[in-house]
C-alpha cells in the first residue's frame, strides 16, 4: 500500500520552483542602479553655513572655494568638500585652560616665565585669531592652530624676558601686549598658514609666592593712592584757575576804569586850566585876585578873613566869607 501510494504520488507544485535566472540578474542590476543613483543623489550636493567657507577638491586638487548656501558637486568622491569656519573668532589660552563647564585650570609650564631682571612671574595670555585663507589653513601646514600657539608662546617669552618685573605686574601690560601682537603678526605673515591675529590680552599676572604678591599689591595700592592724590590736586587746580582768572579780569577791569577816570580828570583839569587861562588873559588882575582869594579860603578854612580896601584917607574891611558868598 505504501509503495502504491508512493508510486502514485506527484508533488502538486512541481515545476513552480523553476526561477528565471535572467530575471534575477535584471533585478540585481536594477538594485545596483538604484543604489548608485541614491548614492549619487546624496553625494552630489552640500550646504555651507553663513559662518563658513567650503574648499572643494577634485581628485585631491583644490578647484574652488564656495561661500554660504546650497551647492552641487561631483558625486562618488570625485569632488570632496571641507568646511572651514572663517567668520568665527577663535581663541588660544596660554597659561590656563577652561573646560566646557567654565572651570579654569592653571598650566604652570606655560605661565611661569622669567623677566629681564631675573624675577619669576606667572602670566596668562588670551589670544584671539581667525582663519583668513581656508585653502592655506587646510593645506599649508599640518596643524596651523598649534603652530600659532607655539609661535605666540615663543614671542611672549621673548617680550617678557626683556621686561622688568614691575612693568609685567603693574603698568607695563599694555606695552607687552602690543609688542607680542606685532611680533606674532609679523612672523605669521611670513609663515602664510591662512591665519590672522586679532588680539592679544594679558589675563592675569602675579608673582609665584604669596609674600611677593602682597608686596606688589602694596606697591599697586600706593600707586593708586598717588594717582588719586594727583587727580584731586588737578581737580583743585582746575577749580581754582577759573577763580584766579576771574579775579585777574576784575583787577584788570578796575585798573582800566581807574586809568580812564584819571585820564578824564586830567582832561577836566586841563580844560579848567585853559578856561581860567583864557579869563586870566582877558582880565589878569581880577583873575589873579580871585585865584588868590580862593587859595586863601582853601588854606585858611574856618578863619575869618577881611579884605582891606584903601580909598582916599579911609580903609574899608570886608569879610572874605561874605565876599565869596556874594
Amino acid at each position: 500500500m505504501y509503495r502504491q501510494f508512493r508510486g502514485n504520488f506527484k508533488p502538486p507544485y512541481k515545476g513552480n520552483f523553476n526561477i528565471d535566472k535572467s530575471m534575477i540578474k535584471k533585478l540585481i542590476i536594477l538594485g545596483i542602479i538604484l543604489i548608485l543613483a541614491a548614492v549619487a543623489l546624496f553625494t552630489s550636493y552640500y550646504t555651507v553655513d553663513e559662518k563658513e567657507q567650503a574648499v572643494v577638491t577634485t581628485f585631491g586638487k583644490v578647484t574652488s572655494i564656495t561661500e554660504a548656501g546650497f551647492h552641487f558637486k561631483a558625486p562618488f568622491g570625485i569632488q570632496k568638500v571641507q568646511k572651514v569656519p572663517v567668520n568665527v573668532y577663535q581663541k588660544l589660552e596660554i597659561g590656563y585652560k577652561t573646560d566646557k563647564k567654565g572651570n579654569v585650570t592653571a598650566v604652570e609650564e606655560e605661565s611661569k616665565m622669567i623677566t629681564g631682571d631675573y624675577n619669576i612671574v606667572n602670566i596668562d595670555f588670551f589670544v584671539e585669531y581667525r582663519i583668513s585663507d581656508p585653502e592655506k589653513y587646510l593645506f599649508s601646514s599640518q596643524d596651523p592652530d598649534e603652530v600659532l600657539k607655539n609661535l605666540a608662546q615663543s614671542q611672549i617669552r621673548n617680550v617678557v624676558g626683556s621686561a622688568t618685573v614691575d612693568s609685567v605686574l603693574t603698568d607695563g601690560k599694555s606695552e607687552i601686549q602690543m609688542q607680542v601682537k606685532e611680533l606674532v603678526t609679523e612672523i605669521l605673515a611670513e609663515y602664510d598658514i591662512g591665519l590672522s591675529l586679532s588680539d592679544v590680552k594679558i589675563q592675569d599676572s602675579e608673582p609665584p609666592t604669596a609674600t611677593v604678591t602682597e608686596a606688589f599689591k602694596a606697591v599697586e595700592t600706593a600707586k593708586q593712592s598717588a594717582e588719586t592724590a594727583e587727580n584731586q590736586a588737578n581737580a583743585y587746580k582746575n577749580a581754582q584757575i577759573p577763580k584766579a582768572e576771574a579775579n585777574a579780569n576784575k583787577l584788570l577791569q578796575n585798573a582800566e576804569y581807574l586809568k580812564t577816570k584819571r585820564i578824564n580828570e586830567a582832561k577836566e583839569q586841563i580844560a579848567l586850566f585853559n578856561a581860567m587861562y583864557t579869563e586870566y588873559s582877558n582880565s589878569p588882575d581880577i583873575t589873579r585876585s580871585r585865584m588868590y582869594y580862593e587859595m586863601i579860603t582853601q588854606t585858611l578854612s574856618g578863619v575869618k578873613v577881611y579884605i582891606g580896601i584903601e580909598g582916599d584917607d579911609t580903609q574899608t574891611l570886608l569879610p572874605l566869607d561874605k565876599f565869596t558868598q556874594s
